[in-house]
């Protein structure tokens, strides 16, 4: 066999079994559909009967017949009265030529199969008050659809996430109250009721607080959630008593379950805690203070792993909404009986 111009011919222009010599200048380049069309025929016995079952004109069928043979320099195929007969050289690429069909099918596959199977790495972040809530079934749910996605986690408040987000240093994020910009793509998840919690018996009633006894109360905040209390305790003239800031969410937690200090906090946050009589909670009278819950990610990002996480954080938001953690929870009631003395 001769290299000619990348190409493979052979070493000689021996005509076939029929005599029939084909030049070599017929047709430029070997063709997938070329090779496909030759193993129907060579199936069929018939370039009529192929022509019939593949919706393909006959001429067309004999013309990729004729651009092989001019390719190989060599008769494939002999023309009988009723259908036609492989030469010895056209049994011989039939066999190389069902390899090629039977390899580009699987390769056709693999392609198509790793296209919809989305991979890569994604980062992901979420606020501490979320994360614990949130994060768990997101991971197992990722695991378990698309184990080629190689997830990074971060937590953080909100102004952090943002700027991680415009940064490129993340690729989705459920945040608070996020400013509107054309470099983010926002979508409004749920909108959470913020109260107060405290530990049980810390106050003699368990009615709502109102905004004047908000005030008075001295309250142990995170940074990112004072922001948006403040600037919704504003519009009505009010403001809190911050006793101190704590940028940890489980520092507060700890110090409310050992009897000490007051907090506003999203209803979901300590939800276990109030539902176990851990701690009490009180919604706040005469003002709709909450937070909107937003899946924020670059406007100019067309990824399909992030497309999926996105699909996962949204399907566990609907999760977390329909089983009531953004609802305040009713406290679990003692099992106990209050016994009555025995009347003499």
């Amino acid at each position: 066999m001769l290299e000619r111009h990348g190409r493979l011919f052979p070493d000689t222009q021996r005509p076939s079994g029929a005599g029939e010599r084909i030049p070599q200048s017929y047709g430029e380049s070997m063709e997938l559909r070329s090779i496909q069309y030759f193993v129907h025929i060579a199936d069929e016995g018939s370039i009529t009967r192929t022509a019939a079952k593949l919706g393909v004109a006959q001429p067309a069928l004999t013309r990729h017949v004729k651009q092989l043979e001019a390719e190989l320099g060599t008769q494939l195929l002999i023309r009988l009265p009723r259908g036609v007969r492989l030469t010895t050289q056209g049994r011989d690429f039939l066999e190389h030529a069902r390899k090629i069909v039977v390899e580009i099918g699987r390769a056709k596959e693999h392609v198509q199969g790793v296209a919809r199977t989305p991979r890569g790495k994604v980062a992901i972040g979420t606020s501490p008050t979320l994360a614990p809530l949130l994060l768990p079934p997101c991971l197992a749910r990722a695991r378990q659809q698309c184990p080629m996605i190689a997830l990074k986690v971060v937590e953080g408040f909100s102004p952090q996430l943002l700027d991680a987000l415009l940064a490129g240093r993340l690729d989705v994020a459920v945040m608070t109250n996020p400013p509107r910009t054309p470099a983010l793509s926002l979508t409004p998840l749920i909108s959470e009721p913020l109260v107060v919690f405290s530990p049980p018996g810390a106050r003699e009633s368990s009615k709502p607080f109102s905004l004047s006894e908000l005030a008075r109360t001295q309250i142990v905040v995170t940074v990112g959630l004072r922001a948006v209390i403040d600037e919704q305790l504003a519009a009505f003239g009010a403001a809190l008593r911050v006793d101190a800031e704590v940028d940890s969410v489980e520092a507060i937690r700890r110090l409310l379950l050992s009897g000490v200090g007051t907090t506003i906090m999203p209803v979901s946050t300590l939800h276990a805690e109030v539902r176990a009589g851990q701690l009490a909670a009180h919604p706040i009278e005469g003002i709709d203070l909450h937070r909107i819950l937003v899946l924020a990610r670059p406007a100019a990002e067309s990824r399909a792993a992030v497309d999926q996480i996105e699909r996962i954080v949204r399907r566990e938001m609907s999760a977390l909404a329909d089983a009531g953690l953004f609802r305040l929870p009713a406290a679990r009631r003692s099992s106990r009986r209050t016994r009555r003395p025995l009347t003499p």
